[in-house]
């Protein structure tokens, strides 16, 4: 007596601990049921409204466990769905009415159901459109979700026909389609679902490994309304294994649980559960307390599978206590709810409808089949076909290519006699712009020689006056004036030195420029050779227009020094700026306008390790569209026969040669400005 006193202590402190909490609890399901009943009436369009009756399905089927309700709702789902063609709404709405009709035991119905939802998220075009999905969803994670469920709920229907391998086949894609999506709570479900398999087919290490891989998930998750049940299942486990005092601790740990989640269905299995364990441990009271307390709450929660296996219970208990009136109640209880349900009927026709289903399969299976060995078929005839069209093709192709190769051979034999020419006439062309250059330099020359003459013949004849006069004063005797004569004499004939080596300077210049290039760099006066280069051009294009006139401006670094270059190539380079610059400024001095004053300017800049020596000149500038071209060989912009178009070719290889760079920078109408870098 005193053993049961405590037992239902316990068990009033069990169901007692939660009660102040459970009044709260009704309390925000009303408010919340309130809350989606409002919102429903007030919702603007079907797809509101759609939402709001899967929200209400899912309150009334996990939170205040009204089955009927719930599958009112998910039918309500099921029509707004299929009207706007919300193809996973609609499978997640078959998938909830499926599982309602299992929890029924309505078996066929559930199969039907579930197999559409199925078919649809199946099928990744069940993906668009998609609707009302989280901020972290996308479309084919919504699909993975909703196919992992419907996998777990036909789990389920095939086991109530015994069909194992189906069952466990269900289960599996439900966890590898939650694996995919990372999805805590439905690898959970899986899991939890897997051990239940096992432990009815008494693989109990198998059963334990993935009740505690469920555990493990619904830790992770944010759903913990399963917790309590999968707790309830490891206890089963050990109860099997007749380890008692783990059956004990996780029953109780389940009890626990469902009541802090407010949980009945899993309050009345894990009641039943303990119930259980003491009828084997043979404490009939404390299982006849707890199986009385399971059937109370299965009498208002469900389902009627629990109930019947409370009854059954009862009247076991009652049986050992030989209370055979109390036995026989619980007894014809247990065969009513059996009768209800029909349960041999609906297996069987369960049975047909997954044979049907395996048949449909099947001849699906065998359609797929015929159709790829067709397109095998067609495929290999385009093979071959494609084939034969290249092996045509090769054969022209070959003709082709022999026809093509005799061609080439003449054409190559063409070319190189062309090329041939070519040369030759290039290395003419090239020999021409260095005379025609020559011919610029020929009067400038002959002007810079006839100064030095000039000043010769002068400081020859005044020195010949001299002698004479030092004779004179020889004879006078006057020491002093014929020291004061012979100094003079020794400065005309410095001087006369002086202009004849500038006489012989200009002349091997000139030898210089008319030779080839030895390709041998010495230390030049860049400054010097610039200037006199400048000299030069300026006075032969004076002596072959005595009109022109232009201002020539210097300004050179004195900073430079020496640096090394190929005199003659370097030369080369800035006569043939020093023409271009005369010919722009005499262009724009022939045309009509305002006084001009042609000017050509040019300095030197030592920058860094580098030389810059730049030739501007203030004529027409060069085009925009044709600054590009103006180094490219034989482009020219004068008339035929007044250029080679060779000139800037050949100063732009000359300067890239000596690892420098040769720009310009223009503006049309006002300059023209060639800048030579060179290294130090």
């Amino acid at each position: 007596m005193k053993s049961f006193i405590k037992i239902s202590l316990l068990l009033l402190l069990h169901a007692a601990a939660p009660a102040q909490q459970g009044s709260v609890y009704e309390l925000q399901q009303r408010k919340q049921l309130d809350s989606l009943q409002i919102a429903v009436k007030n919702a603007a369009n079907d797809t509101i409204r759609m939402d709001l009756y899967q929200k209400l399905a899912t309150f009334y089927g996990e939170v205040n466990v009204k089955r009927d309700s719930s599958l009112y709702f998910s039918e309500q789902q099921l029509v707004i769905s299929q009207k706007l063609k919300l193809k996973l709404w609609e499978a997640g709405a078959l998938d909830n009415i499926g599982f309602s009709y299992w929890q029924f035991g309505n078996f066929p119905q559930a199969m039907q159901y579930l197999i559409q939802a199925l078919k649809i998220s199946g099928n990744p075009e069940s993906e668009k459109p998609a609707w009302g999905l989280s901020k972290d969803e996308t479309p084919g994670k919504a699909r993975l979700k909703v196919l992992a469920s419907n996998h777990r709920n036909l789990g389920l229907v095939y086991g109530e026909s015994g069909n194992t391998d189906q069952q466990l086949f269900h289960y599996r894609q439900s966890e590898k389609f939650a694996a995919e999506i990372d999805d805590m709570h439905q690898l959970s479900l899986a899991d939890m679902n897997l051990g239940g398999a096992y432990t009815k087919l008494g693989k109990l290490d198998s059963a334990l490994l993935f009740s505690f891989k469920a555990l493990d998930y619904n830790n992770q998750s944010v759903n913990k309304r399963r917790r309590g049940r999968i707790l309830g299942n490891i206890g089963s486990i050990y109860l099997k294994k007749r380890d008692y005092t783990l059956a004990k601790k996780y029953f109780s740990e389940a009890l626990q649980e469902s009541q802090v989640q407010f949980n009945s269905p899993t309050f009345a299995r894990a009641c039943l559960n303990l119930a259980g364990l003491f009828a084997q441990t043979e404490n009939s009271d404390s299982s006849l307390l707890y199986a009385r307390k399971a059937a109370e709450v299965f009498q208002r929660t469900g389902p009627p599978s629990g109930l019947m296996d409370a009854y059954n219970l009862l009247a076991s208990i009652y049986k050992l206590k030989r209370n055979v009136d109390s036995a026989f109640k619980y007894q014809g209880l247990t065969m009513a709810i059996n009768d209800s349900l029909n349960r041999t009927e609906k297996v069987i026709q369960l049975q047909n409808i997954g044979f049907e289903e395996q048949i449909r399969l099947r001849e699906l299976d065998e359609e797929r089949i015929q159709i790829q060995n067709k397109i095998r078929t067609y495929t290999l005839l385009a093979s071959i076909a494609v084939f034969m069209l290249i092996a045509f093709i090769l054969f022209i192709n070959n003709r082709l290519r022999k026809k093509a190769n005799t061609l080439l051979e003449k054409q190559k034999a063409q070319l190189q006699a062309a090329l041939q020419e070519l040369k030759s006439t290039q290395a003419l062309l090239i020999q021409s712009e260095k005379m025609a250059s020559l011919g610029e330099l020929t009067a400038g020359i002959a002007h810079e020689i006839q100064n030095p003459l000039n000043f010769v013949n002068n400081f020859s004849e005044v020195s010949n006056e001299l002698i004479d006069e030092m004779s004179i004063e020889i004879d006078k005797g006057n020491n002093e004036e014929v020291k004061a004569i012979a100094n003079d004499i020794k400065q005309n004939l410095e001087k006369i030195n002086h202009h004849g080596k500038r006489a012989g300077a200009i002349v091997k210049g000139m030898l210089q420029h008319s030779q080839t290039s030895t390709g041998q760099k010495e230390p030049t006066d860049i400054n010097k050779l610039a200037d006199e280069y400048l000299r030069l051009a300026y006075h032969g294009l004076r002596a072959k227009d005595k009109s022109f006139n232009a201002i020539l401006k210097t300004d050179f670094d004195e900073t430079i020094g020496n640096i090394n270059v190929i005199p003659q190539d370097i030369g080369r380079v800035l006569l043939n700026l020093y023409n271009n610059a005369f010919y722009a400024v005499t262009e724009k001095k022939q045309q009509p306008g305002e006084s001009y004053e042609p000017t050509v300017t040019v300095s030197s800049k030592k920058i860094g390790d580098k030389v810059l020596i730049v030739v501007k000149d203030n004529g027409n500038g060069i085009p925009q569209k044709i600054v590009d071209k103006i180094f490219q060989p034989f482009f020219t912009t004068k008339p035929t026969g007044q250029g080679t178009g060779l000139g800037l070719s050949l100063a732009y290889d000359i300067v890239k040669a000596h690892g420098g760079e040769l720009k310009v920078e223009t503006n049309v109408g006002e300059y023209s400005e060639f800048i030579i870098q060179l290294p130090v």
